[in-house]
């Protein structure tokens, strides 16, 4: 495992925010959701932000690393594409489930892996293949969660330590998810914090969230908290990490609010001189050259991994976790019983933010279906209530599209020039006639009885 090379301070770049991060004082690198650019057709901004020399990142949402099924071939060749083609030095992912091919259910969302031996092997098998498949290394980060999963065997500081001894994988550090653990699921910051070896740290993830009624929400759509800098802190205590990147994915601010919280997160950095653990030295601030120990480390890592790579994970494993992995997304997104031993509250309320979710990335993705449909709240209204019981099963695009066509087959909008609208927009996207009135019928049938 070679040392990360410097990344600085940076920020998360979406299309919302270009001009802004380009006009960024002292901008050291920026990462991408990688599922969002074209390689052959960079935006401009992020382009220019290239010629400048500052570093791109891509980062995927979609692998589902933690998920019973083997990694998409598809999937993992697009991710190194876009890696290859903004000349990255790694790609990041997640560790966790995002979708179960049976039944076939996409949860828009990150989800938590069991921590159970079995989970741990399949991750570890998953982690493996992707490795082999991608031109450049491969870091995950840890996530939030609302909920834990019953009968979990490893605590997320011994899960995450076995990981990255197995397989050699970095971590990408969410110090914000981090805190929404503790808040969530009462995980102290500092048990996985002590856990981590300096050598596997690739960066650092911060963000706002919300605390409502309990359960914080990691939104990152509101300011950076005191309690995540506090986190920050902490690891900054324990280790130098080579980057630190703010994320911000809705609801953005004015860009002075984006520069005071990429100041305030450079000067946690600048307070908190590195302690090493006994027995360990960390390298001086903004240098690449390994220590020691940091050398004891990574080739540690590099050993285990070597040695697990024989490896298998049966076919009956991967079965056992589908089956569970299946009941707990079927009862988020198709409202079918929650599974024995999950906390009910917190189901219902993960299924809740799921589903506005899905609400609000359609609407992205298909601005016109709200303004076709009346305005915001007559399109949320009219989505949340298609959702019930209709799960996702092909992405957002596709979902926009069964969406129009659920109101059309029920000879929705009432208003006769939204329901004209509403067919010219699904004809010029879906590439054929609308459902005629026979087959509204047996659809409108189909879906009853289903």
């Amino acid at each position: 495992m070679k040392p990360m090379a410097h990344l600085g301070v940076g920020i998360g770049w979406r299309p919302e925010i270009a001009e802004a991060v380009e006009r960024l004082p002292g901008l050291d690198w920026v990462e991408v959701v990688a599922e969002n650019i074209c390689p052959g057709h960079l935006p401009d901004p992020l382009t220019r932000l290239l010629e400048r020399g500052v570093r791109v990142i891509p980062h995927g949402v979609s692998l589902g690393l933690g998920g019973a099924d083997r990694p998409d071939s598809g999937k993992l060749a697009a991710l190194g594409e876009r890696a290859v083609a903004l000349g990255a030095p790694l790609v990041t992912e997640h560790i966790a489930f995002v979708r179960t091919s049976s039944p076939v259910l996409e949860a828009g969302h990150l989800l938590p892996v069991p921590r159970t031996r079995e989970a741990l092997d399949v991750l570890c098998e998953n982690i493996r293949i992707a490795q082999a498949a991608l031109p450049v290394p491969l870091a995950l980060e840890n996530i939030a969660a609302l909920f834990p999963w019953p009968g979990d065997e490893l605590s997320e500081a011994r899960f995450l330590t076995e990981l990255v001894e197995r397989t050699g994988v970095r971590l990408l550090i969410d110090v914000a998810n981090l805190h929404t653990n503790r808040v969530n699921r009462g995980e102290d910051p500092a048990a996985v914090l002590d856990a981590i070896p300096p050598a596997a740290l690739a960066y650092v993830h911060v963000a706002g969230g919300v605390e409502r009624d309990g359960v914080w929400h990691d939104t990152h759509a509101h300011p950076v908290s005191g309690e995540v800098l506090d986190v920050l802190a902490r690891l900054r205590e324990r280790m130098e990490p080579a980057g630190v990147l703010l994320e911000r994915d809705d609801d953005f601010p004015p860009e002075r609010e984006l520069e005071a919280e990429l100041r305030a997160i450079r000067a946690v950095l600048a307070a908190r001189p590195a302690s090493p653990a006994p027995g360990r030295r960390t390298a001086p601030a903004g240098t690449t050259a390994p220590d020691a120990d940091a050398v004891t480390d990574a080739a540690a890592l590099t050993d285990a991994a070597a040695v697990t790579d024989a490896d298998t994970v049966t076919e009956a494993v991967r079965t056992r976790l589908g089956l569970r992995q299946a009941a707990l997304l079927s009862a988020l997104v198709a409202s079918t019983p929650v599974p024995e031993g999950f906390d009910r509250q917190r189901i219902r309320i993960q299924a809740r933010a799921l589903a506005a979710k899905r609400a609000s990335v359609v609407a992205r993705s298909a601005p016109e279906l709200p303004e076709i449909l009346g305005g915001q709240d007559a399109y949320r209204t009219a989505f949340l209530g298609y959702a019930r019981g209709r799960p996702m099963t092909a992405g957002y695009r596709r979902d926009a599209l069964d969406f129009a066509e659920h109101l059309l087959i029920r000879d929705l909008p009432a208003d006769r020039d939204s329901r004209r609208r509403l067919t010219a927009w699904w004809r010029e996207r879906a590439g054929a006639r609308p459902p005629r009135r026979i087959a509204r019928w047996a659809r409108a049938l189909v879906g009853r009885a289903a």
